[in-house]
């Protein structure tokens, strides 16, 4: 069979692909202005000063260390239109108006006393701004006034301290470093100005509260409140409820709170062993009694550990 010439072969037909047509954008046309029109033509962006933002504006807000707080000039005035500034919907307005009521409450606390408990109220709901200027000016006041005023529950109502100390809590807590450092300083400055005994007592409902970092805040401040008492108010507040409270905070997940409840048994067994030589009681003795008041009042695997850390602590 004769082979058939290639050269003779057409190529199969093959469909041509179309050519991709490059796509023209037009830009619209703006419209020049007319002289008669009103309209203004519009600079270049790189000419033209930022816009200020919400950032920008609380980066712009001053925080006023209380030793250079100034008196006011008006105070009586200030003093007036205090809460009203609180409860204004301009944030910038209500970080002056806290600031006035810092002055007023390290340099006229005469004129703040009587409206303490609405100002205690304002605050704390200026506490729960969003606006991280409003928060933090907002802790500043209540160290001022915990400084200015010792034990603020002879000014306010129990039902307003029980918020502030709910939300100097939860400040407390919070991961924002600058907004914790502050909350912290405040609860420092109450543990210091007010009676521990009554504190104590507001403090000892947060033993058990749902939040870790709550509870170890908490901790931190009865800490506090057992190294300023005596005896004799230890006595009054319950020596078995404070090593109660003490042994609950041993067993807590957080270190913060297990350091402080060691602290309280330390502060208990010191204010015991005080009383003890104030008695004359020689050292068996005193060491008998505290051994028979821990098992009297904790379960023996926790009168174990307190008088562990006691014997710990006095060596």
């Amino acid at each position: 069979m004769a082979l058939r010439a290639l050269d003779n072969t057409l190529p199969a037909a093959v469909e041509e692909r179309p050519k991709k047509v490059a796509k023209v954008v037009v830009a619209a046309a703006v419209p020049a202005a007319s002289p008669g029109s009103g309209q203004k033509k519009k600079k270049n962006d790189e000419n033209m000063a930022p816009k200020a933002t919400a950032a920008a504006g609380e980066q712009a807000v001053e925080y006023i260390p209380s030793e250079e707080l100034e008196a006011v000039t008006n105070p009586k005035a200030k003093a007036a239109g205090l809460v009203a500034g609180l409860d204004s919907t301009d944030w910038v307005e209500v970080c002056d108006t806290l600031n006035d009521a810092r002055r007023l409450a390290i340099h006229h606390s005469a004129l703040l006393n009587p409206i303490l408990e609405k100002v205690v109220l304002a605050i704390v709901k200026t506490m729960k701004s969003p606006r991280s200027a409003v928060l933090k000016t907002s802790i500043m006041a209540c160290t001022d006034i915990f400084n200015s005023f010792g034990n603020i529950l002879s000014s306010v109502s129990n039902e307003s301290f029980d918020k502030l100390l709910l939300q100097l809590l939860l400040k407390a807590s919070q991961d924002k470093k600058f907004v914790c450092e502050e909350a912290e300083k405040a609860m420092r400055a109450m543990a210091a100005s007010m009676p521990p005994l009554p504190l104590l007592k507001k403090l000892k409902a947060y033993v058990r509260h749902a939040n870790l970092r709550v509870r170890a805040k908490a901790a931190v401040a009865i800490a506090h409140c057992a190294s300023r008492m005596d005896i004799e108010a230890m006595k009054e507040f319950g020596m078995s409820a404070l090593l109660k409270v003490a042994a609950d905070l041993l067993n807590d997940r957080l270190p913060e709170a297990r350091e402080a409840a060691r602290s309280v048994v330390g502060s208990v067994h010191a204010a015991f062993a005080k009383e003890a030589a104030a008695n004359e009681e020689d050292g068996p003795t005193a060491a008998a009694s505290w051994e028979n008041l821990c098992s009297l009042s904790l379960p023996p695997i926790s009168a174990q550990a307190v008088a562990k850390i006691a014997s710990s602590s006095s060596q």
